[in-house]
């Protein structure tokens, strides 16, 4: 079981985090500052270390000169999340930003100790083998790992895509539907370059405020707006001589673009506040679940970033359509969990192999994955039955052709459910008529799905919750 140090002066903070990671089968132990810390534990005996930027005493990247090498996960809030960015450089294996959901953080956590367990595991990897089915992950060992499990046909194509692409300076955009894995090929784009060796900064553009996007991402003076008492370098410098992945581009405000294609044309920035522009060498790669092309035809993204963005675009299939690939991943998440909750008798009923196979994961990969981490958890037997992995099947056991049930539409834009309209735009007509006067509560519940389903659908299909609309309830 991982042994995991939290080191946070807030009580709450701590004390909330040490229930979570140890609800998830992980050993906790917490200290409220970097001394104590050194104090009362043999730091480089831990697994994984969590610890607060700003701390009582010294601040929390002295933690990374202590761990000896042992990861340290830096958290941080977006005012300092610069600072953050500048702990990276020093050795922190990643930063995660407060406010963070749980998700989030199990999430990373879980990642950055897979990293740490496959990284040991590859030098014994046999030269000759073309995968790593041990380490869950599909190897390239002429040009390093993938990461990416899975191997139908589309997903051959998207390696060899990668290899081709990898070692070149030119910007990728990802495409995909949510919960596909656009994160995990940028790593793998920017672990196969030539500048593996300079930093990945990752920004989730839906994740930061619009306010401080611009901020955050290039930086800004002293005195540049209110409450900028000091200057501060952005996102994109820090990414100087690596990799800027920008996930959900789509969601990037129109003047922060103009910015962008600044740093693409002319390869400089200039800080918020500032009239003096400096070089940058950034290679950006982009992702995106949205249609970008389409939405710079109707003005919400400029059509000349767009053009600069695609000069490589790899699209991402969604599970659904990728074949046997499904069980594959379930099998290797459904490993990798037993391993993390040292349950090694688990494996899926034959009803629950079925439903695998045959749910649409229209939150995908992701998806997938939650399903069988809660599964684990709740598996009180040896085998995994089909309610246990919770999918919620409402919406996608109807036919393409079976509406029976469903609220009719009115109103001037109706459309009557007729063979010729798919479930998928009788959704996207439904929603688009009545998301003005209902909440998402109402609109879920006129479908007969959950709120959970509405936004996963929401998200496949490109339909944003409009702000001036009603409140969510």
């Amino acid at each position: 079981m991982p042994h995991i140090l939290i080191v946070e002066d807030e009580t709450i903070i701590r004390s909330a985090l040490r229930r979570l990671l140890e609800r998830n089968q992980y050993q906790v132990s917490e200290a409220g500052s970097v001394q104590e810390a050194q104090e009362r534990f043999s730091i480089p005996g831990f697994d994984l270390i969590v610890s607060d930027l700003r701390l009582p005493g010294a601040p929390g990247t002295e933690l990374i000169k202590l761990a000896q090498g042992k990861p340290v996960l830096i958290m941080t809030s977006y005012a300092s999340l610069r600072s953050a960015v500048d702990s990276m450089k020093m050795g922190a294996v990643d930063y995660i930003a407060k406010p963070f959901d749980h998700d989030e953080m199990l999430q990373a956590v879980a990642r950055i100790l897979r990293d740490r367990q496959e990284a040991r595991q590859v030098p014994n990897t046999p030269a000759s083998a073309t995968t790593g089915r041990s380490n869950e992950k599909v190897v390239d060992n002429s040009n390093g790992e993938i990461g990416i499990i899975g191997s139908c046909p589309a997903m051959l194509e998207m390696y060899s895509k990668i290899r081709k692409v990898a070692p070149t300076s030119s910007n990728v955009l990802i495409q995909g539907e949510s919960g596909t894995g656009k994160e995990l090929v940028a790593r793998a784009l920017h672990n196969l370059s030539k500048r593996a060796k300079a930093p990945l900064i990752s920004v989730n553009c839906a994740a930061i405020p619009e306010s401080l996007i611009e901020s955050e991402l290039f930086g800004h003076e002293k005195g540049a707006f209110t409450g900028a008492s000091a200057g501060r370098a952005g996102l994109v410098e820090a990414a100087d001589g690596g990799t800027l992945f920008l996930d959900e581009i789509g969601e990037l405000p129109l003047e922060a673009q103009a910015r962008l294609l600044r740093v693409l044309q002319e390869g400089e920035i200039r800080r918020v506040g500032s009239v003096q522009s400096q070089k940058v060498d950034v290679r950006l790669i982009a992702a995106t679940h949205r249609d970008l092309k389409g939405l710079s035809k109707v003005g919400q993204f400029r059509e000349d970033l767009y053009y600069r963005l695609h000069v490589i675009a790899l699209k991402l299939p969604a599970l659904r359509e990728r074949g046997s690939d499904v069980s594959e991943i379930a099998n290797a998440f459904l490993k990798r969990q037993c391993t993390r909750m040292d349950r090694d008798d688990l494996h899926f009923a034959p009803d629950a192999e079925q439903a695998i196979r045959h749910y649409a994961w229209p939150g995908n990969v992701r998806e997938l994955e939650n399903a069988i981490e809660r599964a684990v958890i709740l598996c009180e037997s040896t085998a995994i039955s089909t309610e246990l992995l919770g999918i919620d099947i409402e919406l996608d056991d109807l036919g393409e052709d079976d509406f029976s049930g469903l609220p009719a539409m009115t109103g001037s834009n109706s459309n009557e459910p007729t063979e010729d309209l798919s479930l998928e735009d009788y959704f996207q007509h439904f929603v688009l008529e009545h998301q003005d006067h209902m909440t998402e509560t109402e609109l879920a519940r006129k479908l007969g799905i959950s709120r959970k389903c509405l936004w996963e659908r929401r998200q496949r299909l490109g339909i944003p919750r409009r702000k001036s609309g009603a409140t969510t309830g």
